[in-house]
């Protein structure tokens, strides 16, 4: 892919930036030690962290140049490293790992998870929030745009364009075995949107870059179209004429025994 664009993403940065507040609503007490912020983006979630936990060393790592440039300039004060989750490993132990909309772009969770619960402190927290998605038709409509014509072969295989979730208990049973306490839970945000043009900017700044950066310019603005118009039929003006954008999360907090 195309590297990410903070401007894009920051359009709905109070949206995202709310289930961020609410895993580290979740997250208790931690012990001395960093705290990392993986996939941090443009430093919405780690200035969240910061306010949070003066004290501490944050560390926010990202893939993005763009992403970690944007976020340096917000957050002078802070460390922010580019490195891929799938490869990272702290130089100490963590008090805290969190991961904010970010592990959904990474593979095989069911050797992630307990590698990241790993690098640990005693005492110490792995936070996750990933968006879970798939089935909303958002989603649903990429995918089946994508399997068209003149699309579909530039695209490639749709179905591979997002990591696999293994569901709440899959979760939960994936770090209970390792963990002192795991919380679990999915939420279904309810966005107000202007209209399906709206919608659609909300998504090309994450889940819809891997379906268009491949297209060029023609077939790009052609797919765009088709699937705006798709959205506009499953999303419905409502008594205000606004769309209701239903966005569903998953949450993890899992704390190692001290």
């Amino acid at each position: 892919m195309s590297d990410w664009n903070p401007d894009l993403y920051k359009q709905f940065e109070d949206e995202r930036t709310r289930p961020a507040r609410d895993l580290l609503a979740q997250v208790g007490s931690i012990p001395a030690g960093p705290v990392f912020d993986l996939g941090c983006g443009p430093g919405n979630s780690t200035e969240l962290l910061v306010g949070r936990f003066p004290g501490a060393q944050v560390i926010g790592t990202d893939t993005s140049e763009a992403m970690l440039a944007s976020a340096r300039e917000r957050l002078p004060g802070c460390v922010f490293e580019q490195s891929d989750i799938s490869a990272w490993r702290p130089a100490s132990p963590a008090a805290l790992v969190y991961a904010n909309a970010s592990l959904q772009w990474v593979p095989d969770h069911a050797r992630l998870l307990p590698r990241l619960f790993a690098e640990l402190a005693p005492g110490g927290t792995l936070a996750i929030q990933m968006p879970d998605n798939r089935d909303e038709p958002t989603h649903r409509l990429m995918r089946e745009t994508a399997a068209l014509a003149p699309w579909a072969e530039p695209i490639g295989n749709a179905d591979a364009k997002r990591t696999p979730m293994l569901g709440v208990g899959g979760y939960y049973d994936l770090l209970a075995p390792l963990a002192a306490r795991v919380q679990v839970w999915r939420t279904a945000y309810q966005h107000p949107m202007a209209d399906a043009a709206a919608i659609v900017e909300w998504v090309r700044a994450t889940g819809l870059k891997p379906f268009i950066d491949p297209l060029p310019p023609a077939l790009r603005a052609s797919f765009l179209e088709a699937y705006t118009r798709r959205i506009a039929e499953a999303y419905p003006a409502h008594a205000d004429g606004r769309l209701l954008l239903a966005f569903p999360r998953l949450f993890i907090v899992a704390q190692k025994a001290a």
